[in-house]
C-alpha cells in the first residue's frame, strides 16, 4: 500500500482547518500531519518537517497574518523548489490563480470547490502535476492571447498587489507599512499607483471595485 500524501493545512481561520481534516478524513490516502494559522507559522512548519522529507504538499491560503500566503508561496520556492504548493482562497481564480500559478503555485482552487475536487488536486499537485480547473485555463489562455489589454488590477506589480490586498481588508497605510516594513510615505506611493490603475478615487471606491470583481466571477 502507498503511502498517505502529508499536508500541511495553512489557513488562519480554525473553523476552516477543522472542516479540511474532516474532509480529508474521508480519504486514507490523505494525512494532515501539521497547520499552521499565520504565514510565518507556515513556514516554521515546512522547515520543522524538513520540506519533503517530512511533507508531500501544502495547502495554503491568500489571506495569512503576518505574512500574506502569496509571499509564503515565494519563500517555499526559493527554499524548498520541490515542495507543490495548492493555493485554497475565497478570491475569484481569474483574477488570482494566474498571479498564484506565476508565483509557483502547482494549482488553485476558490473555497467553494467540491471536496472531491479538492482531494483529486492535493493527490495530484503531490504526484507532480499541476491542477488547473476551466476557470484558471480560461484565465491563463486570455494572459497569452496576442492583443490583450490589461486592465484594472492585471496592471499591478506584486508589491502593488500586496498594497492593494491589505487596503481592500480595511486596513490603513500605517499597519500596511508595518506588515510589509515600507514606510508610510512608500506605501502611500503604492496606493496612488492602485487608485489610478483601477480607476478608483478612494479606499471606499477600491473596496466596492474589489467586491464587483468577486461579483462577476
Amino acid at each position: 500500500m502507498n503511502a498517505a500524501v502529508r499536508v500541511l493545512l495553512g489557513d488562519d481561520h480554525k473553523i476552516v482547518r477543522e472542516g479540511l481534516k474532516m474532509v480529508l478524513a474521508d480519504d486514507p490516502a490523505l494525512q494532515v500531519v501539521a497547520e499552521a494559522d499565520t504565514g510565518p507559522g507556515v513556514l516554521d512548519e515546512v522547515h520543522r518537517l524538513q520540506g519533503l522529507q517530512g511533507l508531500d504538499v501544502v495547502l495554503l491560503d491568500i489571506a495569512l497574518p503576518g505574512m500574506d500566503g502569496l509571499n509564503v508561496l515565494q519563500a517555499l520556492r526559493r527554499d524548498w523548489p520541490g515542495l507543490p504548493v495548492l493555493m485554497l482562497s475565497t478570491y475569484p481564480e481569474k483574477q488570482y490563480a494566474v498571479r498564484c500559478i506565476q508565483l509557483g503555485a502547482s494549482g488553485y482552487l476558490n473555497k467553494s470547490t467540491d471536496p472531491d475536487e479538492l482531494m483529486a488536486a492535493l493527490r495530484r499537485v503531490a504526484a507532480g502535476g499541476m491542477h488547473v480547473t476551466r476557470a484558471t485555463a480560461e484565465a491563463l489562455a486570455s494572459l497569452v492571447s496576442q492583443g490583450r489589454t490589461k486592465t484594472g488590477i492585471d496592471m499591478l506589480s506584486h508589491r502593488e498587489h500586496q498594497v492593494y490586498f491589505l487596503l481592500i481588508q480595511g486596513h490603513t497605510v500605517s499597519e500596511i507599512g508595518a506588515q510589509l516594513s515600507l514606510a508610510p510615505n512608500t506605501v502611500s506611493t503604492y496606493r496612488a499607483r492602485i487608485l489610478e490603475k483601477t480607476g478608483t478615487k478612494n479606499d471606499v471606491e477600491l473596496a466596492l471595485y474589489a467586491q464587483s470583481i468577486v461579483g462577476r466571477y
